[in-house]
């Protein structure tokens, strides 16, 4: 990185406030330097309100008036201890009061005869107008404004906006903004990140205009403008971070890993029942040129549940294997796990299974069986290695490491995937695998220095699912036709998903996946203010106890499954109801994952509201994978028109994924959408918003794109690597360097 620019933004906010502010700033937001202050923009602006004639006021509006002093009285509370200071002004036609508690030092400035610009909001105290505690400010002598209420000056102070920032219990919006204003009027020129070629094409402010113009606006146009202006210069700097990191992958060197005539992957592909869909082709035509090349692949898969992504994945393993190298499939949970290693034995079949010999390693196995695995992986007899979080441990050493698989990315943190791909000699090739589709905008901001395929394409034969809102706020008593209809479907052999968020009432196992879902404790995170939830969470022992004896599943055989059960049990239990041998599992979010059982034609996911949107349809994607119509009942306890509420309607409308996923952005807060790239305080994003700003997220990467092409370490352009130092703390160098 080139030696950047020192900016007036990096100044300590010691030096240019005072240490007592500086502190006080410090406990309440993080901030340490100018720049973090200056970035800590308005939450919105309010209004002074229209100059108002004093005869035409409305209780309730927030008005302006221009008005003399009549008289001023302070009065004793009655009860309670404490004065009231009333006073009485005028525009010559009517009379207003205004009110302070507990301010009798106001008297000294509003004395008779005194004239001003006077701004609050409308009440009503025993049939009279008045305004409590209001805004003013007083003329001076001769002051050309004390003219009359349509004079411009007054009119111009009026409709000034007044900045609201985002407070705390010790620093109110004014001593932020007090605090700003003396940052701003030392402030001199600064270097612009964004170069000045595009700022001049597109229009933008220079960075110091904008700063003043977002922090003391004269009309609205002036915060609009340099709204603009900033969220612009934090795309750049943020698809800058993401292309440079891209630019400095392509440095690096991989082993080329290509399929030969009559190689493994030929024979697979010739041994295969069906034919690939167009996208499954198109997407594995892409891996093959990644393998090809002398650079890592970084390549993120995205598809619809059910579209064959794992399948993709096994090919290039194939393609691996044939150059003597091993594929690592990485999996979220020991089911997941034992799930893909059954599966891709079967769809090896004997012979190649036996030349590839794929093994599982899960922290949970028996010891002699955890050695055997190791051997076989270090000794580089294992082509094919599945495993959980184990494959991570020290203890555990690959032969030629080639391909790193990382199937549902967000399951995992940046650690977890770096340590698995650190265990190449060579950097390995990276491919990472999604079910949740990824609109557009949050794929340029997240996963900018991936490349990304869509598998959109189902395969041919999967059935179609119907999926209702059950909304037991409004109809209690419909949960017991929820258990009838769960019944018929037994009736006619198939089988039953129940899907709890907890395991018992102390224990809710959601957080896993809602980590993804809602990585600030966002909506997704359970009832928000406008939830109204069940009284307990439905738990997996609740439920069990319940449906055991309930009269619609009299004889029926129902089971658990959860996250506290043992490795064995819980691979007792999948393997049981993949036989047929369980009608009803009632589980946690263990099975939202890869879990395939076509028999399994009925999904009821019991407090809906609880789970995110792509998790619902993560969990409504298990059912309809045979020959048989699926069926998903959304139980929910969330209030109609809640936002919680939306999200279940939401999945119950449509089964595209892709449709979904826009939804889901809609409907989130940013802080959902980010990850772990929101953790740091100074690397979050301020003013951009992904879920609105996709045509500034595209035009900025298309000029971060150009600038990092022909100057990846920013040598040529000293203030952008400084914005880079500046907004992306270590931490969040550490994710992009490893995502």
């Amino acid at each position: 990185m080139v030696t950047s620019v020192t900016s007036p933004l990096d100044t300590t906010l010691t030096n240019a406030l005072g240490g007592r502010t500086a502190q006080a700033l410090k406990r309440a937001f993080g901030m340490e330097t100018v720049g973090d202050l200056l970035t800590h923009y308005p939450r919105r602006y309010a209004r002074r309100g229209e100059l108002t004639a004093l005869n035409e006021l409305e209780i309730g509006e927030s008005v302006t008036i221009v008005a003399e002093v009549l008289d001023v009285r302070e009065r004793t509370m009655r009860a309670r201890r404490g004065s009231i200071l009333e006073v009485r002004i005028s525009d010559g036609q009517g009379i207003l009061t205004l009110t302070f508690f507990n301010q009798a030092w106001r008297s000294k400035d509003l004395v008779q005869g005194v004239r001003g610009i006077f701004a609050g909001k409308v009440g009503d105290y025993r049939g009279n107008r008045q305004l409590a505690h209001p805004d003013y400010e007083l003329f001076e002598a001769g002051d050309e404004r004390s003219a009359e209420a349509g004079d411009a000056t007054a009119q111009k102070w009026a409709k000034q906006p007044i900045p609201i920032y985002p407070a705390s219990a010790s620093v109110a919006s004014w001593q932020v903004a007090k605090s700003i204003e003396v940052a701003l009027d030392t402030l001199p020129p600064l270097p612009d990140s964004v170069p000045e070629t595009v700022r001049r094409e597109l229009q933008l402010m220079p960075l110091r205009e904008a700063f003043e113009k977002i922090h003391r606006p004269e009309r609205d146009r002036d915060y609009l403008q340099a709204r603009e202006t900033l969220k612009f210069d934090e795309a750049l700097v943020l698809q800058a971070a993401l292309l440079q990191q891209r630019a400095a992958l392509r440095h690096s060197s991989a082993t080329k890993r290509v399929a030969t005539a009559g190689g493994l992957l030929e024979t697979f592909d010739r041994a295969l029942p069906f034919s690939l869909t167009g996208d499954q082709a198109l997407v594995g035509d892409e891996i093959a040129r990644d393998l090809a090349a002398d650079v890592p692949m970084n390549r993120l898969v995205q598809g619809e549940v059910g579209s064959g992504k794992t399948l993709v994945a096994l090919r290039a393993m194939l393609a691996v294997a044939e150059s003597g190298g091993q594929s690592a499939l990485l999996a979220p949970t020991e089911v997941l796990a034992s799930q893909h290693l059954r599966s891709i034995v079967a769809t090896l079949g004997p012979d190649l299974s036996a030349r590839l010999r794929p093994v599982l390693l899960t922290g949970q196995m028996p010891l002699a069986e955890r050695r055997k695995a190791t051997l076989a992986i270090v000794s580089g007899q294992a082509h094919l290695v599945v495993g959980t979080h184990a494959l991570i441990s020290d203890n555990v050493e690959f032969y030629d490491l080639g391909l790193v698989v990382v199937d549902e990315q967000h399951r995992f943190g940046v650690d977890q995937r770096e340590a698995l791909r650190r265990k190449g000699p060579t950097p390995p090739h990276v491919l990472v695998l999604t079910a949740t589709p990824i609109p557009r905008t949050v794929a340029m901001t997240v996963f900018g220095d991936l490349d990304i395929s869509t598998i959109a394409e189902l395969p041919a034969g999967r059935q179609p699912i119907e999926s209702f809102v059950v909304p037991l706020v409004d109809r209690p008593g419909w949960i017991s036709r929820v258990w009838e209809r769960s019944a018929e479907e037994i009736a006619r052999g198939r089988q039953v998903f129940v899907v709890c968020p907890a395991i018992d009432t102390s224990t809710e196992e959601t957080a896993d996946a809602l980590e993804a879902e809602a990585g600030d404790g966002g909506p997704d995170a359970g009832p928000d203010e406008n939830t109204s939830s069940a009284p307990t969470i439905a738990s997996v022992e609740d439920v069990l106890a319940a449906l055991r004896v309930a009269p619609a599943l009299t004889g029926r055989r129902i089971e658990p499954l959860h996250g506290r059960m043992s490795s064995g049990e819980k691979d007792a239990a999948m393997q049981a109801f993949a036989r047929g041998e369980i009608d009803v599992l009632v589980a946690t979010t263990v099975i939202e994952v890869g879990v395939d059982v076509p028999n399994a034609s009925t999904m009821v996911v019991l407090d809906a509201e609880r789970f995110g949107v792509s998790q619902l349809h993560q969990l409504r994607g298990r059912v309809g994978r045979g020959g048989h119509p699926g069926l998903c009942l959304l139980v929910t306890n969330a209030e109609e028109g809640s936002v919680a509420r939306q999200r279940v309607e939401a999945v119950a409308s449509t089964t595209d994924g892709f449709e979904l996923a826009q939804i889901d952005l809609d409907l989130r807060r940013e802080g959902d959408v980010l990850g772990n790239l929101q953790s740091g305080g100074r690397s979050s994003l301020r003013l951009l918003r992904v879920a609105h700003d996709g045509e500034v997220i595209a035009l900025a990467r298309e000029h971060a794109a150009e600038v990092i092409a022909d100057d990846p370490t920013l040598s040529g352009h000293p203030a952008l690597a400084a914005a880079l130092e500046r907004r992306l703390d270590e931490s969040s160098r550490t994710f992009l360097a490893k995502n």
